[in-house]
Parts: C-alpha cells; structure tokens; sequence
C-alpha cells in the first residue's frame, strides 16, 4: 500500500470500512470520501487527506486491525481488487453518488449512534451503514470522533 497514490488509499478506505457490505457499500464509501472532497473543509481537501485524517476513518487507525490488513491486502484479493476499480472511477468522476450526497457515515451495529448524527435523517442506508449529510453539523462531525471512539474501546480520550 503507497500511502502517497490516492486510488490504493481510497480503495484501501473502502476496502478496510465496508468490504463486507460487498461493491455498493465500498462504493457508499468512496462516495462519502468524494463528497467531502467536492465541499473542502476541515476534513480536507484531497482523497489523501480525507481518507488519512485522523479520526475519521477507523480503518485507519493505527489500533484497528483493519490498518493492518489494508497494508497487507494485495490487488489479486477479490473484493480490493473491486475497491480498486470503484476508486479508480471515484478519482475520475465516473461513479455515481448512491449516498444521495453523505458526507459521514456509522455502522447500525454500534450500541448507540454517534453524537454528531443527534437529529439528522440518513440520506441512505446501504449495508450496515447510514449515510448522512452533515451540512450545518458542528465541525467535530464524523464517523467516529476520538471521544467515541474511546468509549466504544473503553478508552478515556
């Protein structure tokens, strides 16, 4: 995995958050990553920097287990290898939005939702995440911030 080229980091991000929802949730994902490029703010201006923001995709944490696998996966994995082909055509401008516009996401399956999506209706559930646009939503918003991330490990942040 080069952390430098914006396709194997996109697809990585996918891959590592949603390979188990199969291709529309890794494609929910590379929508969300696109979404927050195409309005900058603080969680970037670039897929390298929205993807490896801290904190924003657990993928990448250097904690999570999934961090490893992404660093580990090789093209001829069957579903990286789909990430790949959905990055390629995200970075291009190819791959349609079935997120209607998110720009955050939670897995359904965590105990309790996130505070940043208090009050908000998903625009999209795809797999075992909702999708969210957060418009107007404090800057602190995203899939999980440090403070649930601790809670749910049993951390203090």
């Amino acid at each position: 995995m080069d952390l430098r080229n914006a396709q194997q980091v996109l697809a990585g991000t996918a891959w590592g958050e949603a390979r188990g929802d199969g291709p529309a949730g890794m494609q929910a994902v590379c929508n969300v990553v696109m979404n927050r490029v195409a309005r900058p703010g603080w969680w970037g201006t670039s897929v390298l920097e929205v993807c490896l923001k801290p904190w924003q995709f657990s993928c990448w944490l250097a904690d999570d287990p999934n961090r490893a696998k992404i660093m580990a996966v090789h093209p001829v994995d069957s579903d990286y290898a789909v990430a790949l082909g959905l990055a390629l055509k995200a970075i291009n401008g190819s791959l349609p939005d079935i997120t209607g516009g998110a720009d955050s996401y939670y897995d359904l399956s965590m105990p309790v939702p996130p505070n940043w999506a208090a009050g908000l209706e998903p625009c999209a559930t795809i797999g075992s995440q909702a999708f969210f646009r957060t418009e107007g939503a404090p800057a602190s918003a995203d899939d999980l911030n440090a403070a649930e991330l601790a809670a749910l490990s049993g951390n203090k942040a």
